[in-house]
């Protein structure tokens, strides 16, 4: 995640149990894709200091590189200045990262590299100091991971670790629920639905019209005219007829078809949403946001 496109970080209130990362604080017990959006919606420092910081992480190294691919002459005055000029605002400026800010410990146990590319090289090479040759490739290589990691910015490493351990969990649980699902719609397609929901029907005929009687009125002059005149035996016979009319339309292929056809559409419908691969959009530099699936450092 690079800091130019970067979200600060709100504490966690004591008594929470929040456990201490790398990168801070969090919540215990995240799933993959909580942390993600907890990574995304820490505060950034400024884009002009991260792209300002690169650019002067970049120009320590070209100026190392300079003299060590160079003739090795003496060292002008200017550079050891010049040397010693951003060593100083390195100092400061590691203070101002966003991974210091949301675990100081954590972040410089991780970023000793960065002491290590703080040292003024060129000071070591103008007043030849005891293994200044083995110092200044120490050195070197600090700053050329100082000039990656200002470029990646705080929150990089992490983050696409997760997207990726997300993704694996992604994929086997797709790859499951694919298997699921072809497996009912096999099933589906050596049976009849329609049928087997009219035999469900028809074995349950007696308790349901016995619902529906429920509903008759059982006080009063119409209840008791009904029961005189044998109009509620006529009723009953006709729900009767009618519960097993419904039945026989029901074992109909036109019905049949049509839940068939509602079923393939959620089918499909769950297929699609499969098949977005949702994971990859926390993947590179850009910043992770949220998954179509989800309204959901270094």
């Amino acid at each position: 995640m690079t800091n130019n496109d970067v979200p600060v970080y709100n504490p966690v209130t004591p008594g929470t149990g929040a456990s201490t990362g790398g990168d801070g604080p969090r919540q215990p017990h995240l799933s993959y894709t909580e942390r993600l959006s907890e990574l995304a919606s820490r505060r950034y420092r400024n884009p002009a200091l991260h792209w300002t910081a690169f650019g002067l992480s970049l120009a320590s190294l070209v100026l190392l590189l300079v003299w060590v691919s160079g003739s090795r002459a003496t060292v002008p005055a200017l550079w050891v200045w010049l040397d010693v000029g951003m060593a100083i605002i390195f100092a400061l400026e590691f203070l101002t990262r966003s991974g210091f800010r949301w675990d100081p410990t954590g972040y410089v146990v991780t970023h000793i590299f960065d002491f290590i590319a703080i040292a003024p090289a060129i000071v070591i090479i103008y007043y030849q100091l005891p293994l200044s040759g083995f110092w200044i490739w120490l050195i070197l290589v600090g700053r050329i991971i100082r000039a990656i990691d200002r470029l990646l910015g705080d929150g990089f490493v992490r983050r696409n670790i997760l997207a990726i351990i997300e993704g694996f969990e992604e994929e086997i649980t797709d790859r499951v629920l694919l298997r699921i699902m072809a497996r009912i719609r096999a099933d589906i397609g050596r049976g009849s639905l329609s049928a087997g929901l009219a035999e469900v029907l028809a074995r349950n005929k007696e308790s349901v019209l016995q619902r529906v009687r429920a509903q008759h009125p059982q006080e009063g002059i119409i209840a008791s005219v009904a029961r005189v005149s044998g109009l509620d035996n006529v009723l009953e016979k006709a729900e009767e007829r009618t519960y097993d009319s419904v039945v026989e339309i029901i074992k109909s292929p036109e019905i049949d078809h049509t839940i068939r056809e509602a079923i393939d559409s959620a089918f499909s419908a769950i297929q699609s949403e499969l098949d977005v691969r949702s994971w990859r959009q926390n993947l590179g530099l850009g910043r992770g946001h949220k998954t179509n699936r989800e309204t959901g450092q270094s």
